[in-house]
């Protein structure tokens, strides 16, 4: 079943998302300014967490921080509403390169609309922002990704999933 909003649904494992949040810190290797690495990265909670943590470790980046935003209300399969900002960025952060983002990777794992994007984007003007996945409406407001899908997917992370029986695909299947 996917979102209420469209049919589609793209389940994510924990194996296929630590390749991709790899792939990523792989992409990301030479993007830092001037060809220097990241100083730090901003971490889009909850989401980018766990991808932070793997692009972090790959890329050898010590200094994390988090910007906590919502914008799913009650039910996750709800539609974004406005964005509350429950955390603002650390004063370490700030500090860094021009005080506008440059020297840091803002991360996350997945920009749907481009809303928390923008948003977090608008705090740091000047940072390289990257996610795991996008969809075409969020994608123009990232600067690098791994995998884009269609905007009426519905993507479980593996933490919003259990393990479950999985009818067969086909009519009839296993009968």
């Amino acid at each position: 079943m996917g979102h209420p909003d469209g049919d589609k649904a793209f389940r994510v494992s924990w194996d296929q998302f630590h390749r991709d949040a790899r792939a990523l810190a792989w992409r990301l290797g030479e993007k830092g300014p001037d060809g220097k690495p990241f100083e730090a990265i901003v971490c889009v909670t909850r989401g980018g967490l766990v991808p932070a943590a793997i692009v972090a470790r790959e890329l050898d980046i010590r200094l994390i921080e988090t910007i906590c935003v919502v914008s799913y209300k009650g039910d996750k399969q709800q539609k974004q509403s406005r964005l509350d900002l429950l955390k603002p960025l650390g004063e370490a952060v700030m500090k860094i390169g021009d005080g506008k983002g440059r020297g840091v990777l803002i991360v996350d794992d997945l920009t749907d609309t481009g809303v928390t994007a923008k948003f977090v984007h608008d705090k740091l003007p000047n940072a390289h922002f990257a996610a795991v996945y996008a969809k075409p409406k969020g994608a123009p407001l990232i600067d690098t990704w791994v995998t884009e899908v269609s905007q009426d997917t519905w993507i479980y992370f593996p933490w919003d999933l259990g393990l479950a029986y999985v009818p067969p695909m086909g009519k009839g299947a296993g009968d």
